[in-house]
């Protein structure tokens, strides 16, 4: 009698991510830049990096696949990371995805946010931002020997006719959106601090935008939020029973040798 595994342990997050029905349910949504197997690849890549992500729930973890599958990004560590909070995988978007979806959706000509250093030549007036020198591009006589602290970051849109659109952050401003964010302590905020507050001032640029459905949901769903929005939907986690690994079952007596996680 042949058997394809025969074992009582419980499929695993790499089991769930390279069983084909998984597959089946990312080709479904995924845009035609990415394939399914690429997808598995980063989300493996993505347990490599971080290996506290294996003790996380297949449900938790194949969520947020399933939601980057749907956005057409990646869990790279550029545009999105998965970030484990004891047994519960949560998606953190970075500033990079935030603003590939938005120019994917059309709504916007260009989008361009920086750091402010004390040691920039810097002018921010009414609502626009006139000057941004950084201080290794400085050759005037006052230029400090040191680029010195974070003071800022910016956020600078132009629309498709060509209007423009500013939007500033003190440190401070950052430091209170990342002392509120569940990730604040850890992940891409302690990693990719610059790159997260450029996603800061751009999601306060984005009451401006005429957003897409898709960006919108990206923006609701985003877990670099308060508590109050990291704890939102349990309705999607059911979603991962519908892609489960499949029962393994005998070849010839056609009974179930091992049943999917529950």
């Amino acid at each position: 009698m042949s058997t394809e595994i025969a074992t009582n342990k419980k499929p695993s997050i790499k089991d769930h991510l390279n069983s084909d029905a998984f597959k089946q349910e990312v080709a479904r949504v995924l845009p035609k830049h990415i394939t399914p197997d690429r997808m598995v690849r980063t989300g493996l890549t993505a347990m490599i990096r971080t290996p506290e992500l294996v003790k996380c729930t297949p449900e938790s973890f194949l969520q947020c696949m399933m939601q980057l599958s749907q956005w057409g990004l990646e869990p790279d560590g550029r545009h999105a990371h998965l970030i484990p909070y004891g047994t519960t995988c949560t998606l953190v978007l970075d500033y990079k995805g935030i603003v590939d979806l938005v120019l994917r959706s059309g709504s916007v000509r260009t989008i361009h946010a920086d750091i402010v250093y004390e040691g920039d030549l810097f002018e921010y007036s009414l609502g626009e931002v006139k000057q941004h020198t950084p201080h290794f591009l400085r050759t005037d006589e006052a230029k400090p020997q040191s680029a010195g602290k974070v003071i800022a970051a910016y956020c600078h849109v132009t629309f498709l006719d060509g209007v423009t659109k500013s939007e500033v952050m003190s440190t401070e401003e950052i430091e209170k959106v990342r002392r509120s964010s569940r990730a604040g302590q850890s992940g891409p905020w302690k990693d990719w601090w610059s790159e997260m507050a450029k996603k800061s001032v751009f999601k306060r640029a984005s009451k401006w935008l005429k957003l897409s459905a898709e960006v919108r949901d990206a923006f609701d769903r985003d877990h670099d939020q308060p508590e109050r929005l990291a704890n939102a939907e349990p309705r999607r986690l059911r979603l991962a029973a519908d892609f489960a690994v499949r029962p393994i079952v005998d070849a010839e007596s056609q009974e179930v040798v091992e049943a999917p996680a529950s």
